[in-house]
């Protein structure tokens, strides 16, 4: 099974993900692009219990982050695992996007992901 592995900029919370992810997806959010400090999150979604993680983090509305270096990681409940997927080590990524969410707010000079479903909000 493959396993996609990665770590915050200073290398002291790493993280892995056995197997393909649920789904793939970049948001333009109000929420995303403040939490990201960019245009969009890109993020793929994996079963909880195929997600692990080691080191302290810090958690701020739902989202977990390194406290020393800042980097966004993870956001991870009973069912489901979030992982920014800027942190993973291989780059590029394999991983392409299936979907695009809140599309409405998606700067004028990106285009649409080939391929990938656009929701002008939420998916439904």
């Amino acid at each position: 099974m493959k396993t996609y592995s990665g770590q915050c900029l200073c290398g002291r919370v790493k993280l892995a993900a056995q197997g393909e992810p649920l789904r793939v997806g970049i948001c333009h959010c109000m929420d995303c692009r403040g939490e990201s400090g960019s245009a969009f999150t890109f993020y793929a979604v994996w079963p909880a219990g195929q997600f692990e993680h080691s080191g302290d983090t810090a958690e701020f509305r739902d989202q977990r982050f390194c406290p020393h270096c800042g980097s966004r990681l993870f956001s991870l409940d009973d069912e489901e695992a979030e992982i920014k997927l800027g942190v993973l080590s291989q780059a590029p990524t394999p991983l392409v996007p299936s979907y695009e969410l809140w599309v409405k707010r998606r700067e004028p000079w990106l285009q649409a992901v080939p391929g990938a479903k656009q929701f002008d909000e939420n998916r439904r």
